[in-house]
């Protein structure tokens, strides 16, 4: 394994995280802990899970509720339309 310092590291971070996506053990030292350099597999269906803890019948429940809760937003003219323009962030 390769161990940096953050100095190290980060004068050549792109060629590092090259390294580590290649399969190569890379690791700063950070507080007097060795910290690696991973890849990982980002899965889009267990996100809300992952990230929030929530289980399928609660994210669907989730969107329902937003779902309902924009609606009534446009009902009521509470939204703001994106048009991509820069006078949309006045």
């Amino acid at each position: 394994m390769k161990t940096l310092s953050i100095t190290e590291g980060r004068s050549r971070l792109g060629y590092w995280l090259k390294k580590a996506t290649q399969g190569e053990d890379i690791a700063f030292m950070f507080e007097g802990k060795v910290v690696a350099l991973r890849p990982v597999e980002v899965v889009s269906t267990d996100y809300a899970l992952q990230e929030y803890g929530l289980t399928p019948n609660e994210m669907a429940a989730a969107e329902k509720r937003i779902g309902a809760e924009l609606k009534t937003a446009r009902v009521r003219r509470q939204l703001t339309p994106f048009t991509g323009s820069k006078d949309d962030f006045r």
